[in-house]
């Protein structure tokens, strides 16, 4: 449980409204050693959830301190806190390294073109742009670890455009030394250091915010930049400090909080950390704390409650609807409220033979009637919708009304249906239309057994997961409250996925070494089903039926690609002369394992070709190439043509 205990000083309304209860359990996944966005290696976690606020998902890019493996942020918790707020972490390996495997915050240029400062925001740019990855550009932030803190603050300040929030750990200011880090305090200008590396984009610090965290323990970097360089982001956004302190509290473990102006800037105390990523309880690892709070946990509410970029309008709540009939006309009666501003307009449509609109406004109470014109005889979609004084509609209101004569009794009309496929899951959707209104349930029938679908106005749909793979049809019926039924069919084809023992899967590329003791621990030498999930840009990962086993993040067979309302299995196409032709997408090391390359030089650091066409390999041992073959004998660079 995390909470928020309120100190006196008059601070009392001043702390963050968190959300209580546990964690979400882990759902998502994490891809290991991914290229992108300029760095050879970065550990991406996709979650499953979306930002409660926004268009889709957040971005925490988290910079690794020095001496520290970006693997130990594998069991920092950082999962937890992304699943909880649906934020797909990025923790990349710095590519300019200075001493100690440190990010050199303190050297070269600081500019968006130089160095690790250019691949940060093109590694920002490339993910939030990935319409795949469903990440929300005005909710992209970055945070780091000493080294990385200061590195992670320098960015934020060279590029405010890009990263909305940023979360410093135990970070030396920026523009100060190398031996400041591990001496006495440097005193910093880090306001007018910062507002320097913005230049022309320093007017994006008008909607960024920080938070500026220390560990009460730390004796390796001073605590003075704590306050330094909180203050000094405060002097960037020309806010005040807040009177009072809070205490954030999570499983057992706390940390003191001060607030500047609309949340702008948090300074936290972290209780009982020493210089270390404080992940919460259970959290392990080189520089890794278990012993405070989960500091992503926090960033990740911190920046729910303060991002200054997410447009928060909402659209006003329609409620207590009701529709009637009078003559040939329709009359439609509720409450339209708006939290933020006030209704400017309800509008009604009334779709059927003929569509017919009317429009009106609501009483002080937010009471709206409506009454349509005059319609002739028949079904007629009812949808309402709220408008409020910023332009923003709510959630419309659908129902069916019929004016005029009952018909016959008859069946329910089922139209556009449609499957959508990703991995094992397959969702079908469509329209359904009862002409007596008496509609009792819609069924949707799979392999593996049916399910009821959801209806909102004439709009049904449902979602089957773990189905066979290969071609599948989906049934719907839909039934009246008389008995009456009628029924429609939908094909696809789910992914079949692979059965093959650990070594067969490893060579094919859907596993690697990464996690090997897992896997070999759950199957030892006998053979098992992998199946391919996409995780966006068009990669994909080979995961068994609990993802307890699962390999890298590599290019698609074109089954589980995602989006479509059938898949094909296998990692074949067409080329242009008939020939049929294969594409695997693997580490190096597995494509010579799998006969498709081979290498030469030294044993340490090899260099790699591909068989048959002799084509240079980048990267070594560790490089991720794809190749192509139309014989299963000459090999070469590429995908498929």
């Amino acid at each position: 449980m995390k909470h928020f205990e309120q100190r006196k000083l008059l601070g009392a309304g001043l702390g963050l409204s968190l959300l209580l209860g546990t964690a979400a359990a882990d759902a998502g996944s994490w891809q290991q050693n991914v290229a992108i966005g300029g760095f050879n290696k970065v550990h991406i976690y996709t979650p499953d959830s979306n930002s409660p606020i926004g268009d889709g998902k957040s971005l925490l890019v988290v910079l690794h301190g020095c001496t520290q493996s970006i693997d130990a942020y594998l069991s920092a918790n950082l999962e937890q806190a992304a699943e909880e707020y649906g934020m797909v972490v990025a923790v990349p390996d710095a590519m300019n390294k200075a001493g100690f495997s440190c990010w050199s915050y303190w050297q070269g240029t600081r500019s968006r073109t130089a160095g690790d400062y250019k691949n940060l925001i093109t590694l920002a740019n490339t993910m939030s742009g990935d319409s795949s990855r469903g990440i929300d550009p005005n909710q992209v932030y970055i945070a780091g670890l000493s080294s990385g803190a200061a590195f992670a603050n320098t960015t934020a300040c060279i590029a405010p455009d890009v990263f909305a929030g940023m979360g410093i750990s135990a970070g030396p200011s920026i523009g100060t030394s190398s031996s400041g880090a591990i001496g006495s305090c440097e005193t910093a200008n880090v306001t007018s250091r910062c507002n320097s590396y913005a230049g022309g984009y320093a007017d994006h610090f008008d909607t960024q915010v920080a938070s500026i965290a220390h560990g009460t323990n730390d004796t390796t970097v001073d605590d003075c930049y704590n306050t330094q360089n909180a203050e000094g982001m405060a002097g960037v956004y020309g806010v005040e400090q807040l009177p009072g302190t809070n205490t954030y509290t999570d499983s057992g473990r706390s940390a003191s909080e001060t607030l500047w102006q609309d949340g702008r800037v948090s300074m936290l105390w972290l209780n009982g950390v020493d210089h270390a990523w404080s992940g919460g309880q259970g959290a392990s690892g080189s520089y890794i704390s278990g012993a405070g709070i989960n500091y992503a946990s926090y960033l990740g509410q911190y920046f729910i409650d303060n991002n200054q970029r997410v447009d928060r309008n909402s659209g006003p709540v329609i409620s207590n609807i009701s529709i009637s009939t009078s003559g040939s006309q329709v009359l439609v009666s509720g409450q339209a409220m708006d939290a933020e501003g006030s209704v400017q307009s309800v509008d009604a449509t009334f779709d059927g033979d003929t569509s017919r609109s009317v429009s009106g406004g609501t009483d002080a109470s937010g009471f709206f009637s409506l009454t349509s014109p005059a319609l002739a005889d028949g079904l007629y979609e009812v949808t309402v919708t709220a408008t409020d004084d910023e332009g923003a509609a709510g959630e419309p209101y659908l129902s069916t009304v019929r004016v005029g004569p009952e018909p016959p009794a008859m069946a329910p009309a089922l139209s556009n249906l449609s499957a959508h496929v990703a991995g094992q899951c397959v969702s079908v959707s469509g329209n359904v239309v009862d002409q007596n209104q008496d509609l009792e349930s819609v069924t949707i029938a799979f392999s593996n057994g049916s399910i009821n679908a959801s209806v909102a106005g004439t709009d049904f749909s449902g979602e089957q997961c773990d189905l066979p793979g290969g071609a599948g049809t989906a049934t719907v019926t839909a039934t009246d409250m008389a008995g009456l039924s009628s029924s429609s069919s939908v094909s696809f084809v789910a992914d079949a996925g692979v059965t093959a023992t650990l070594d067969q899967h490893i060579a094919a590329g859907r596993l690697d070494y990464t996690n090997y003791a897992n896997c070999y621990l759950e199957y030892s030498s006998a053979s098992f089903r992998l199946d391919e999930f996409p995780v966006g840009g068009g990669q994909c990962q080979w995961r068994d039926n609990d993802a307890s086993c699962n390999g890298p993040q590599v290019a698609c067979t074109g089954s589980a690609s995602g989006g479509s309302s059938s898949s094909s299995s296998g990692g074949s196409g067409s080329g242009g002369n008939g020939e049929t032709c294969t594409e695997h997408a693997t580490y190096n090391y597995y494509q010579k394992t799998a006969g498709r390359a081979y290498s030469t030089g030294n044993p340490m650091a090899p260099d790699y070709f591909a068989q048959g066409s002799d084509e240079p390999m980048a990267g070594s041992t560790w490089g991720l190439n794809t190749l192509h073959s139309s014989d299963g004998s000459t090999w070469s660079l590429g995908g498929c043509p």
